[in-house]
């Protein structure tokens, strides 16, 4: 089975710039998508059913914005949406899909860097979504696959300037130990326990002073999972060469 995650940044944007192509490429049974902006009723005839199953979760009252999306080959068993916190919910960034093998959740991470509010408000979100993960494990005694833009980037070369970036948001102090710290608490970051040393390797690049042609990125989109399942993985690419967003996806093959 095939899992990808890719912060799209515009569903209908990334449409025939990247994500069709993507999906030809690569025919991932499941594809998580963040920072859809959109919702399911904006979409033209040719933008829908390009999967047989899509879960939308679309921000509130605000189209344009944030928002989650996973297509599947196949049904999920259940489908739930959020923590049960309203003021992160209704941006729609948690949508939890429930397969026979275990529970994905697509979750894209708030942004902290336009105001102090929204700074406080993704502190509060990293503080509590363990929390909830862990009456979410205890509740489904299943594995765990926690998918998504992070808007965290952890280790020093997991960017390409940790000296100047030290005190941006995404790579703060404080938000570097909230990874750290979640790992320690019953997660594996994927990618890092495959490639604890590869650099230079990122999956966002600004749209700034061609960050990308000279990648200058951060590795922010991330795939990480209960270990029960790490003997299951098979690969974890990151797919830094597909364009259509300022991400790139990030694809893991796992067998049960």
């Amino acid at each position: 089975m095939k899992i990808a995650t890719w912060n799209i940044n515009g569903f209908r944007a990334c449409f025939k710039k990247g994500l069709l192509d993507f999906l030809q490429k690569n025919s991932p049974e499941l594809v998580c998508l963040q920072e859809t902006k959109a919702h399911p009723d904006q979409l033209t005839k040719e933008q829908k059913k390009i999967y047989p199953f899509e879960y939308w979760s679309s921000c509130g009252t605000k189209k344009g914005y944030s928002g989650t999306l996973i297509l599947s080959q196949k049904p999920a068993l259940n489908i739930s949406y959020g923590m049960g916190i309203k003021k992160f919910d209704w941006e729609g960034r948690i949508l939890i899909f429930e397969h026979e093998k275990f529970v994905l959740l697509n979750i894209y991470f708030p942004n902290g860097a336009l105001t102090q509010t929204r700074h406080l408000f993704k502190q509060e979100f990293l503080k509590r979504l363990p929390v909830f993960l862990e009456e979410l494990k205890q509740k489904v005694k299943k594995e765990l696959i926690i998918v998504g833009d992070y808007n965290v980037a952890y280790k020093e070369f997991d960017v390409h300037d940790p000296k100047t970036l030290k005190k941006t948001s995404g790579f703060l102090p404080e938000e570097r130990k909230w990874f750290e710290d979640f790992l320690t608490k019953g997660y594996i970051d994927v990618y890092r326990h495959f490639y604890p040393n590869k650099k230079d390797v990122y999956t966002w690049w600004s749209l700034r002073e061609k960050a990308r042609a000279n990648n200058k990125g951060w590795r922010i989109d991330h795939i990480c999972l209960t270990p029960y399942l790490i003997p299951c993985v098979k690969s974890i690419n990151i797919l830094d060469k597909q364009l259509g967003s300022d991400h790139c996806p990030v694809l893991m093959e796992i067998d049960f």
